[in-house]
């Protein structure tokens, strides 16, 4: 029966989320309960694509991401997949209407990560829109729930949410990158004499996108509002951390909030929301 098959592929995206991300799985539990599952089926989607070209060193990497994206196409076009993360992912795309070139733009920043070490400043920032911008826009689609007035209106605070916590994901697994895959993401950052100067520049630049962002999550619907600013609660709280350590030290460790640190921000972030002050 296709409706069962249907409800295995939602488990199945959130399965994912849970075993590879606390802090979104926090914030997904408090969007609205009918737009659960779609958020589920995005992340799954760019979850696996993710995993493809960090993890799976052992195996050809070009061709299982080739292949993954071929897939993603013929799902959308047919409007299933035997694969279930990608039958849920295409019946959001299909269902709230996400532009295709959302994500051929996703695509090639994975495929970026197949090639380049280093970046340059237009490499990065292209970079950063396929990987992290235009997520936040897949997901504004199904915040918005069709209403492609208000999809406008939020478009760029959307993209700039999805950049800050890419930045801040970059700052935190800078030693990570940097020792294990041989990434640098930040353009012009020497990370063999890494100074405090250039990672107060990257700051600078995280704490405008964050502020551009909490203007948009104060305009979201009622349904959306509260997950979304708790994942960006989250955020802001990992990025506090990260900035009131020395740079040197940033290099050393990967800095994380443990699971029962999470759980009184996600009460925080209740708390404000409930007050208004957001």
């Amino acid at each position: 029966m296709k409706q069962l098959f249907d409800y295995v592929s939602y488990s199945c995206s959130k399965i994912t989320t849970n075993a590879y991300s606390t802090s979104f799985s926090l914030g997904i539990r408090f969007l609205g309960r009918h737009l659960h599952k779609s958020v589920y089926a995005i992340y799954g989607f760019v979850r696996f694509a993710d995993e493809i070209v960090d993890s799976f060193h052992a195996y050809d990497k070009a061709v299982l991401l080739a292949e993954f994206k071929e897939e993603t196409w013929k799902a959308i076009k047919n409007g299933i997949s035997i694969n279930p993360i990608l039958n849920s992912f295409q019946h959001v795309v299909r269902a709230y209407g996400i532009e295709l070139e959302l994500i051929e733009r996703f695509f090639e920043s994975m495929e970026a990560d197949l090639e380049h070490t280093k970046h340059t400043t237009a490499s990065y920032e292209q970079y950063i829109l396929g990987s992290a911008e235009v997520v936040g826009l897949m997901c504004l689609h199904v915040f918005t729930e069709n209403n492609d007035q208000l999809y406008r209106q939020l478009k760029p605070a959307a993209m700039k949410l999805g950049a800050a916590f890419q930045k801040v994901n970059f700052l935190r697994d800078i030693n990570a990158d940097y020792e294990v895959l041989g990434r640098t993401y930040f353009p012009g950052v020497n990370f063999t004499s890494f100074s405090e100067r250039e990672k107060e520049q990257i700051q600078k630049d995280i704490e405008s996108d964050f502020e551009q962002a909490l203007a948009g999550i104060r305009q979201l619907p009622v349904s959306s509002r509260k997950g979304v600013y708790l994942a960006y609660f989250y955020y802001r709280k990992l990025f506090l951390m990260i900035k009131n350590i020395p740079a040197e030290k940033a290099l050393q460790a990967r800095i994380r909030i443990p699971n029962h640190k999470k759980i009184g921000l996600m009460l925080q972030s209740m708390i404000r929301h409930q007050l208004n002050l957001l």
